[in-house]
């Protein structure tokens, strides 16, 4: 499966439109995780913890849209848009949404 951000690919015709997809995941925030993003927001340096989570939720997001897409028969996801947000209770949770055209390229 093809999984675009332009709306268009190089070479290949769209053939036809099989409608919007999308993928959602939504993750809890780790009380470690916070503690020690907390320490390092006061020396400095990255945070692996959150970093990890954002791809995993990530790839979790695209995988459900790219399963949506085949179900309707796409060969591909074209004009991608990813968004992050933070939702809950102060903030405590990630997440991550994935949004496309399912498209059947040439």
């Amino acid at each position: 499966m093809l999984v675009t951000t332009t709306h268009s690919v190089e070479d290949r015709r769209v053939r036809e439109y099989r409608g919007l997809v999308m993928g959602e995941a939504i993750l809890g925030a780790n009380v470690f995780r916070d503690f020690f993003a907390s320490i390092r927001d006061i020396v400095g340096g990255r945070s692996g913890g959150y970093e990890n989570a954002l791809r995993e939720a990530r790839l979790i997001a695209i995988s459900e849209m790219e399963t949506e897409a085949e179900q309707l028969g796409a060969n591909a996801v074209i004009g991608v848009d990813l968004d992050y947000e933070t939702v809950g209770d102060k903030g405590s949770m990630l997440m991550v949404s994935a949004s496309g055209t399912a498209v059947i390229l040439e």
